[in-house]
């Protein structure tokens, strides 16, 4: 038993260390957009104004889930209390929907920036941009709220242990009986209705840019045009096609290995790469975080130099 519990030991501690590194990198680089954003009056533009929401929705996405986990971890437990779950669920629901929400309203913002360029400024005026936003923000609170009460409103007749490292839908309705099981199967349908909806949608508006982009004869118009799409769409496909893979595949293809895999990829990898993938090709992002470094650095300098 002794060796067997060393080991089990081991592999809490690397789960520990391995979501403590995905969180870190997911806080640093959001925090960053944020306050580059923030303090960049270059960047007060519709494209910034959704990247930083979407930079908030990502850091309210991994912290609901990874610090319980690590704890857990840390301290070889794996205890939740109800109402933790319960707030843990809500809140996790929230950015998700919201997140989706927000991708869709991203790809909007570019199919008008590409698409119709002279309308720019009156489709997308600061009123509708805060319009959308917000409009993508109480969809997720909706769509929580509903989702919440729906689901922990259902008795647990088959135990209260999860095979999770967090409080998903899946793994809640399986304790759940099989006739109430099928009272949060409508909800679910509904909610991936509406997701299948918005990846249309954005599908679609692709569809447009990438017409309208083969028609610019400038290649270096191209690239540039190329640049802000491809890594959008590459985080909606991965979000998308992850988690309507953990909600909707059959039960007889689920396994614990595999749920924690597919639950990693759409609930740590997007928060951890959005910043990386929005930043490392847009030049006036990259440069405007230079020049926050940059007089960071030299505020540093000044006051370290004026308290000597």
């Amino acid at each position: 038993m002794a060796p067997f519990a060393e080991n089990t030991r081991k592999l809490q501690l690397l789960h520990f260390w391995f979501f403590l590194g995905i969180y870190l990198a997911a806080l640093l680089g959001n925090s960053l957009i944020i306050t580059t954003i923030a303090c960049d009056q270059h960047l007060h533009t519709p494209m910034y104004f959704f990247l930083l929401n979407l930079s908030l929705l990502d850091l309210g996405f991994i912290s609901t889930t990874v610090p319980k986990s690590m704890d857990n971890s840390l301290w070889d437990t794996r205890a939740i209390s109800y109402p933790g779950c319960a707030a843990q669920f809500f809140f996790f629901m929230f950015c998700a929907t919201a997140e989706y929400s927000l991708l869709t309203v991203m790809s909007y913002d570019r199919y008008v920036a590409i698409c119709k360029p002279l309308h720019y400024g009156t489709l997308l005026g600061s009123r509708a941009c805060v319009h959308m936003a917000a409009a993508a923000w109480a969809t997720g609170f909706l769509n929580a709220l509903l989702h919440t009460a729906n689901t922990f409103s259902l008795p647990l007749c088959k135990g209260n242990a999860l095979d999770q490292f967090f409080c998903e839908i899946p793994h809640i309705l399986k304790l759940s009986c099989s006739d109430t099981y099928l009272r949060e199967a409508g909800p679910i349908v509904v909610s991936a209705c509406l997701a299948s909806m918005c990846f249309i949608f954005i599908m679609l508006s692709y569809v447009q840019i990438f017409r309208a982009v083969l028609r610019i004869p400038s290649e270096q118009g191209q690239h540039k045009a190329f640049s802000t799409c491809l890594p959008h769409l590459a985080v909606v496909s991965l979000f998308a096609s992850t988690s309507f893979f953990a909600y909707l595949k059959p039960p007889s293809i689920s396994s614990p290995s595999l749920d924690l895999l597919v639950s990693v990829l759409y609930s740590l990898i997007p928060p951890t790469l959005n910043p990386l993938i929005y930043s490392m090709r847009n030049t006036k992002l990259k440069d405007a975080l230079r020049k926050l470094i940059a007089g960071c650095i030299s505020k540093l300098i000044k006051s370290s130099s004026s308290s000597l």
